[in-house]
C-alpha cells in the first residue's frame, strides 16, 4: 500500500500535465464549436445579460412586445433550438452580431487552450494560459448571477412548478457551474508554472 502511495505521489507532475491536456481539449473543442451556428445561438442568453460582454451585441438591450402584450428581451423572440434553423431568426442574429462575436470568442478560447498546453514545455507561456483560464472561468461563473436561463423557469402547466428559480439549476446552469472545476484547475496549473519559473531562475543565478 505504501508503495502505491509513493508511486502516486511521484506522478504528480504527470497528473498536472494531464490537467493541462484536459483543459486544452475542452478549450479547443468548445472554442471550435463557436464557429457553428447552433453554438453561437446557444450562448446568446449568457452574452446578452452579461455586463462584461453584452456590448458586443447590437440588440442586447432591445425590448419587444409579444402577441400576449408581454415585454421581453428581443433575443428571446429569435431563439433557434439546437438542431433547428429558422431563417428569420438567423437573419436577426446576423444583424445582432451574434455570429461574428462567436467567431472571435472561439478564437480566444482556442488560443487560451493552446497556451495552457504549451505550458508542459514552456512554463511562462503556461502561466499566461492559466491566468487567462482563471479569468475566463470567473466570467463564465458570473452567468450564475446575470443569466435568468441558468435556473428552472416557472412555466407552470397542469399544476404549479414545484421547483424553480435559485438554487434549481437548469441544463445551462449545470454546465456553467462545472466551470468552478476549470477555475480550480487553472489555479493548480498557475502554481505549478510559477514554481517551475522560480526553479529555472535559480539555475541561472
Amino acid at each position: 500500500m505504501v508503495r502505491i502511495l509513493e508511486i502516486t505521489a511521484g506522478l504528480q507532475k504527470h497528473f498536472i500535465n494531464t490537467l493541462r491536456v484536459s483543459i486544452f481539449i475542452v478549450m479547443i473543442w468548445i472554442g471550435g464549436l463557436k464557429a457553428f451556428q447552433y453554438e453561437a445561438d446557444g450562448i446568446v442568453p449568457f452574452v446578452a445579460n452579461s455586463p462584461f460582454m453584452s456590448f458586443f451585441y447590437k440588440h442586447a438591450n432591445d425590448i419587444v412586445t409579444t402577441s400576449e402584450a408581454k415585454e421581453i428581451q428581443a433575443y428571446k423572440m429569435y431563439k433557434n433550438p439546437e438542431g433547428k434553423t429558422v431563417k428569420q431568426n438567423i437573419e436577426w442574429h446576423k444583424q445582432n452580431g451574434t455570429y461574428s462575436f462567436s467567431y472571435g470568442l472561439g478564437t480566444v478560447i482556442c488560443t487560451i487552450g493552446i497556451l495552457v498546453l504549451l505550458g508542459i514545455w514552456f512554463p511562462k507561456i503556461g502561466l499566461a494560459g492559466a491566468v487567462l483560464t482563471f479569468g475566463m472561468s470567473l466570467v463564465t461563473l458570473s452567468f450564475l448571477i446575470t443569466t435568468p436561463e441558468v435556473y428552472v423557469p416557472n412555466l407552470a402547466g397542469d399544476f404549479p412548478t414545484p421547483n424553480y428559480g435559485f438554487p434549481y439549476l437548469s441544463g445551462s446552469g449545470r454546465l456553467v457551474l462545472k466551470d468552478i472545476i476549470m477555475l480550480a484547475g487553472s489555479l493548480l496549473i498557475m502554481s505549478d508554472s510559477a514554481n517551475r519559473i522560480l526553479k529555472e531562475n535559480r539555475l541561472f543565478l
